[in-house]
């Protein structure tokens, strides 16, 4: 076998958290390097909050040791008392400008309770944390016992399903952090396997369409929980009698603002036959293939590539994987006629057609079976993000969050999670319309890698202001940047971090070829598509640099 799979097929070791103390952010002292076997010596954590833009800086340093809990951060306090898994990766990408040791731990705490078939669980849970406190607690998803079969871990309590998976992405941007702390805690080569692992679940276990994409299987897996994608889909399932269960979400916000009690009843029916299942993955009545959640899997490849090549692989077949999934990711969600990508429903009568109402839309694709779902979310702009994606798509995916269902740029002061012009669309209603953080973030990130470096400055200060302004909110009201959900948000926080540490145009972390900042100086995809921007400059992975949500389930 090649080395990459070598290093694929290493025994996987336990991962035992480091703990840290919880000294507040603005904890002075020089840091205590680790010791040659990966121990960490007393004192406080590694943390820096003198850094631009000091006071915001210093607000988003203090939410994320607030959040702290001694191995991972918390999204809120109140809300989301316990540990998530896209939230820990984009907390710990934040993270790693404050603390590169707490960054690690934070990650090295999530996939210490993976489970033997590969999949990262969505939530943690905090056994300190009463049964109460949220909903499904750890008595719902039963993992120990309902998940044995399928390898769930007997120490740790976790949920069943899981979350878009960030985390090689992650790993990678926290080794960059600090290389020197990376390699003496034998970082990337411990966290590689578990990578690797849970890569594999989801490109074999969970490509349930039979295309080559992963499918999510509940909606809380796609972490935009209450999108109008699901509304066709979820039609097709019976709610759980309001009875048997209690909405704990309800308790931290106003009903108007969250899903309805119809939609959650049919959360935890689907939550519970998974379940009664064995968590085994194929038998629901739910199976979507989304383009953010493929489109994160696709940038965690080219990233574990980059993690490979460190640990002495070539990383070749991961970058071709990520270049076959890509062209997969175009073949079964794109439509060419809307300027965007949509959600596919494998559990629909699609006639094999790749169109929004299954049939052709004269493209000559054609996308296996299900109907793509006429809904636009942001969901659908965000492959912009693949350092692969053929030029002419990545202009028409910039023109149409330009133009009136985004109104990027013009109408909106962040990009909306759901069309703006939609039936469905609600400032207020979670993922029904708010801006969330963590899609602008990558949404910057995507204009930035694509040439689109004037609308992507104009991002990130729009960011930087409504989390300033909002004092760190969940999400907000894409128009007014009003404050909505919890406040004091982790995943706010720590993008916040990582904007304020990387200066607009700096070097991407990573590109196909594996080269820290390899540029194509060939014509920018998307010059002139927004007004003011444009470049002839095409970065291949703008993710970064190296300078030094609600109804979870």
């Amino acid at each position: 076998m090649d080395s990459t799979t070598q290093l694929t097929a290493l025994h996987t070791e336990p991962v035992t958290p480091v703990r840290t103390t919880g000294a507040p952010a603005h904890a002075s002292g020089p840091p205590r390097p680790p010791a040659r076997d990966g121990s960490v010596p007393s004192g406080p954590p590694v943390y820096d909050p003198v850094g631009p833009s000091g006071s915001l800086h210093l607000r988003a340093s203090r939410v994320l040791d607030d959040n702290w809990t001694g191995t991972s951060t918390v999204p809120s306090r109140g809300l989301y008392p316990h540990q998530w898994s896209w939230d820990s990766a984009f907390i710990a990408i934040g993270l790693r400008h404050l603390s590169p040791l707490r960054a690690q731990t934070e990650l090295e705490t999530l996939l210490g309770a993976q489970w033997a078939d590969g999949r990262v669980p969505h939530i943690v849970f905090n056994p300190s944390v009463p049964l109460d406190a949220y909903f499904p607690s750890p008595d719902f998803w039963r993992s120990s016992t309902a998940g044995r079969s399928a390898g769930a871990p007997r120490t740790v309590q976790t949920s069943g399903i899981v979350q878009p998976p960030v985390h090689a992405l992650a790993v990678w941007l926290v080794h960059r952090a600090d290389p020197g702390l990376s390699r003496a805690r034998s970082f990337l080569s411990r966290m590689y396997p578990r990578l690797a692992a849970w890569h594999r679940y989801l490109l074999h276990r969970r490509d349930l369409g039979g295309g080559g994409l992963a499918s999510v299987v509940h909606p809380w897996e796609q972490g935009m929980d209450n999108s109008p994608c699901w509304d066709a889909p979820l039609g097709r399932v019976t709610p759980a009698p309001a009875r048997s269960f209690r909405r704990a979400d309800l308790d931290h916000g106003a009903p108007e603002d969250r899903p309805t009690d119809l939609d959650y009843g049919r959360y935890v029916r689907l939550a519970a036959d998974y379940r009664d299942r064995g968590y085994a993955d194929g038998g629901g009545e739910f199976a979507v293939e989304d383009p953010l959640f493929n489109a994160l899997l696709i940038a965690s490849e080219h990233a574990l590539a980059r993690i490979a090549r460190e640990l002495g692989a070539t990383g070749t077949a991961r970058h071709a994987r990520a270049e076959r999934l890509t062209a997969a990711l175009v073949e079964r969600l794109w439509d060419p006629a809307e300027g965007m990508f949509f959600c596919r429903d494998g559990r629909s009568d699609g006639d094999g057609g790749n169109s929004r109402t299954g049939g052709d839309r004269g493209s000559g694709r054609t996308g296996g079976p299900g109907a793509l779902i006429p809904e636009r979310s942001v969901a659908g702009l965000l492959p912009l993000v693949l350092p692969a994606l053929p030029r002419d798509i990545a202009a028409a995916l910039v023109r149409t969050a330009c133009g009136p269902h985004f109104g990027l740029g013009g109408a909106a002061r962040l990009a909306p999670s759901y069309d703006l012009t939609g039936e469905a669309f609600d400032p207020h209603r979670y993922w029904r319309g708010p801006a969330w953080f963590n899609t602008n973030w990558l949404l910057e990130r995507g204009l930035r890698l694509h040439g689109e470096h004037g609308r992507a400055d104009a991002l990130r200060a729009a960011l930087l202001d409504a989390a300033g302004e909002s004092g760190f909110a969940e999400y907000v009201d894409p128009f007014t940047g009003e404050a909505c959900g919890a406040l004091g948000f982790s995943w706010t926080a720590a993008l916040t971090l990582d904007l304020l540490h990387g200066s607009p145009g700096a070097a991407p972390v990573v590109s196909p070829q594996g080269h820290d900042a390899l540029t194509d100086t060939a014509p920018g995809a998307d010059a002139g598509a927004c007004a003011g921007t444009g470049g002839t400059e095409r970065r291949l992975f703008g993710f970064g640099t190296e300078a030094k949500g609600g109804d979870r389930g």
